[in-house]
């Protein structure tokens, strides 16, 4: 006892203390690994919505997309980009954005962020199976995940329907 108060006194050796900071500095790095990895699965878009499957990261995953609702596409695409969804939505977004919306989408959610625009062609939509590249299927793709697109015409008085067709 010195001066009233109790004493506790550790000694340690200079190899322990290199150990002790490891496994505090690795247990620090895992905290903060797994606070990022559930802050990042928060923002990922889900893998299914309402029961349908919006993987879309490869060739099969694209035909099956569109085989959900009963399309056969073209195994090649028409057409590839990559778009930003625009941080400001004018009024032709919002209205596309309201056929998402029909479907269980929302394109408000992806304000700013770059996705990938696939086109294939429609091969069995009812009164155009024996047209060439008049019906479209496209899906906008974010992190390999479907979330947005539509089907249309591209004729001059064409349509633009979501994937049932009945939205």
């Amino acid at each position: 006892m010195i001066g009233g108060m109790n004493v506790f006194v550790v000694s340690v050796k200079r190899k322990e203390i290199k150990y002790y900071a490891a496994a505090a500095l690795i247990c620090l790095f895992a905290v903060i690994g797994g606070i990022v990895s559930v802050s990042q699965s928060a923002s990922l878009p889900a893998a299914k919505v309402g029961g349908v499957n919006m993987r879309a990261g490869n060739a099969e995953e694209r035909i099956a997309f569109f085989s959900q609702f009963g399309w056969e596409i073209s195994t090649d695409p028409l057409e590839v980009k990559e778009v930003v969804i625009p941080a400001e939505f004018d009024e032709t977004y919002e209205e596309y954005n309201a056929l998402q919306k029909s479907q269980g989408l929302d394109l408000s959610k992806y304000k700013g962020k770059r996705a990938k625009f696939w086109s294939y062609e429609i091969k069995n939509y009812p009164g155009y199976e024996n047209t060439d590249s008049v019906i479209h299927g496209n899906i906008l793709v974010y992190e390999g995940i479907v979330i947005g697109g539509d089907i249309c015409s591209v004729e001059l008085d064409g349509f633009m329907v979501g994937f049932t067709a009945d939205n």
